[in-house]
């Protein structure tokens, strides 16, 4: 079994199954990266480009890495300094790299959307790495393959998304994803920023942190993105560190040996406290590597990959 679509856009549209195969696949794709000599011959010959129209070192560095490791030949293109800058559109630029030989285009883009236009005009596969404020799949199943990998299961797992979730696509594919695979997901924050209505996507909203923490088995901590306090949609950054600030004594609501995880990069001390970012229930470091792994997934999975143990 492989993957229905060409492209991987979001998590809203795969199903369960996809879902376990791209974590299936991870497993055996985190060995290579364990290795002395982090390099196979599977995706020799294939070209991957990341296009990149917002600035991101982890997220794009992390797919370089996956597609080198599994020997593809990896080109960056950043937005600001190719002919988009002269007035090209989305579609001519994927057009002109498809023709030079792309096999897979990596694509993160401000509006949301974009990956599926693009996907509808290129024969290449498509990867969305982060549309507007709508979906970010690799990072939802990068968290996802880490609370498996350290809890070994997703099914049944109370699972809070702390944070803003009305502008994160981080939240938007973790409740998809977590939802699809049996998990019960929870959502907390200011109320200025949670969607609303965000009950039928099948989670429970709380404004109170200590309430929504209660016996939970992960905390995902989302970036706070600063730039939303200049639009007055909560008080200070230290009122918020204070109100809803993930530190020592909020993650004692939550199970003993709870996870922490975090999207990166972190505010510390805004929204996540230092001891409890750098303390031994967060998974922060690994949820990097894994990253890694899931992407060398996807693009093997995406070039005609098949099942999980021909990745080996």
């Amino acid at each position: 079994m492989g993957l229905k679509s060409k492209d991987l856009l979001g998590l809203r549209d795969i199903t369960r199954e996809e879902i376990e195969l791209i974590l299936d696949t991870a497993v055996p794709m985190k060995d290579i990266i364990l290795r002395k000599i982090k390099k196979v011959p599977t995706l020799r010959g294939k070209a991957v480009v990341n296009l990149f129209y917002e600035n991101s070192t982890r997220t794009r560095t992390s797919f370089e890495l996956a597609g080198k490791y599994l020997s593809a030949d990896t080109i960056n293109i950043a937005a600001s300094s190719s002919s988009v800058a002269k007035g090209e559109t989305l579609k001519d630029t994927a057009k002109t790299i498809e023709v030079m030989g792309a096999d897979v285009i990596i694509l993160r883009h401000g509006a949301s959307g974009s990956p599926h236009l693009l996907a509808r005009h290129v024969k290449a596969s498509v990867i969305n790495a982060g549309d507007g404020t709508h979906e970010h799949p690799t990072q939802a199943l990068l968290d996802m393959y880490t609370i498996r990998e350290k809890l070994g299961r997703l099914e049944g797992l109370k699972v809070a998304i702390l944070g803003d979730v009305l502008h994160s696509r981080v939240a938007r594919s973790n409740i998809w994803g977590l939802t699809k695979m049996g998990a019960e997901v929870r959502v907390v924050g200011p109320s200025t920023l949670l969607p609303p209505e965000i009950e039928k996507l099948g989670v429970q909203a709380y404004t109170r942190v200590e309430e929504a923490l209660e016996g939970v088995d992960v905390i995902n901590v989302l970036r706070i993105q600063l730039e939303r306090q200049q639009k007055g949609l909560f008080p200070t950054v230290r009122e918020y560190a204070r109100i809803f600030g993930l530190n020592a004594g909020r993650l004692k609501y939550a199970k003993p040996d709870a996870l922490v995880l975090h999207p990166g990069p972190m505010n510390r001390g805004v929204e996540i406290s230092p001891d409890v970012a750098d303390g031994i229930q967060s998974v922060i470091t690994e949820q990097v590597t894994n990253g890694v792994a899931v992407r060398m997934a996807l693009l093997y999975l995406l070039t005609g990959g098949g099942a999980a143990e021909d990745a080996r």
